[in-house]
């Protein structure tokens, strides 16, 4: 008898260890459009948040979700070009779902491989491809970078939530000279425009370099990944020119004016060379970036519908 529940138990547990995991039950919504008023109020809401049982993925792209779901970078995918979800009209969505019972945060990007299949009818295959990137890697000269201490207490010595985890929930809030965009988690960004307008002033907080090189990536002509070797998470320092930035945010699809025509009654500025501020900020802080090709994996959209079916 108990050999027969023996071999029964262990059919039960390896038919549940081959189940596709999925969320228990999921609302997905089109995103109201990031007004300015809606930034003020702090009612933003975007990222991603996983409290207990309930997972929250705010105003987040077809792309973006792809990116969680397989775990790459935007560089890595290809598809239609809405799935950027770029411009006042871009296809953004909010996902609230439930983990079924025993779930954990690990099991969330295939849950959301399974979810997007579904209610989007993704479909993909993998490939790889020799791909330029440039390596940011540990320069000659001392690093001007320190290691972040740690996050914050929280307020009033509460005890921080422990069934909040992979969140990277986004704020913003403004100050009397820029922004600071937080997710929650012990990193920001402060923002400063210089006074003259021609520049804008990072400072990071709790990032990776890892993260550092994903972010800097929209502004260069070749995606940037971090080969420096560093681990931990540092508070960087760096200056990019709006000149840049508006020419990222432009290739991204935002609706950014194009730039004034020259008047030829006044000497024309020296163009800066591609890259050339962002090459110039990373040098500053002791890396560098060096050009390179490298195999790099792959996730090709087959197929995937702009409007989910219905909940």
């Amino acid at each position: 008898m108990f050999s027969s529940i023996s071999v029964a138990t262990l059919l039960a547990a390896g038919s549940l260890l081959g189940q596709t995991p999925a969320f228990e039950v999921a609302s997905i919504k089109p995103s109201e459009p990031i007004t300015p008023a809606m930034v003020a109020s702090g009612k933003l809401h975007a990222g991603v948040k996983i409290d207990g049982k309930r997972v929250d993925m705010g105003n987040a792209s077809m792309m973006q979700l792809i990116c969680r779901a397989y775990d790459v970078k935007t560089y890595q995918v290809s598809g239609p070009s809405w799935m950027q979800g770029a411009g006042l009209t871009g296809l953004r969505f909010d996902i609230v779902a439930n983990l079924p019972e025993g779930a954990t945060k690990e099991q969330v990007p295939q849950m959301l491989q399974n979810l997007l299949a579904e209610r989007f009818k993704l479909a993909i295959h993998r490939d790889s491809k020799d791909q330029a990137i440039y390596a940011m890697v540990v320069g000659k000269g001392p690093l001007k970078i320190k290691e972040s201490g740690a996050p914050p207490a929280a307020p009033d010595g509460a005890l921080p939530n422990p069934a909040v985890t992979g969140s990277s929930s986004v704020s913003i809030s403004q100050t009397k000279s820029g922004a600071v965009v937080s997710d929650g988690t012990g990193k920001s960004q402060k923002m400063t425009p210089s006074p003259d307008g021609k520049s804008m002033l990072f400072e990071i907080t709790g990032a990776t370099l890892a993260e550092l090189a994903e972010g800097l990536t929209p502004m260069s002509d070749h995606p940037i990944v971090d080969m420096t070797g560093l681990a931990g998470k540092y508070d960087v320092t760096l200056e990019i020119s709006m000149q840049d930035l508006l020419n990222a945010a432009r290739a991204a699809g935002a609706a950014v004016p194009p730039p004034a025509p020259a008047d030829p009654s006044k000497p024309a500025e020296a163009a800066s060379e591609p890259g050339g501020s962002l090459f110039t900020a990373i040098q500053a802080l002791g890396l560098k970036l060096e050009p390179r090709k490298v195999p790099m994996p792959q996730i090709v959209v087959d197929h995937v519908e702009k409007t989910p079916t219905e909940n």
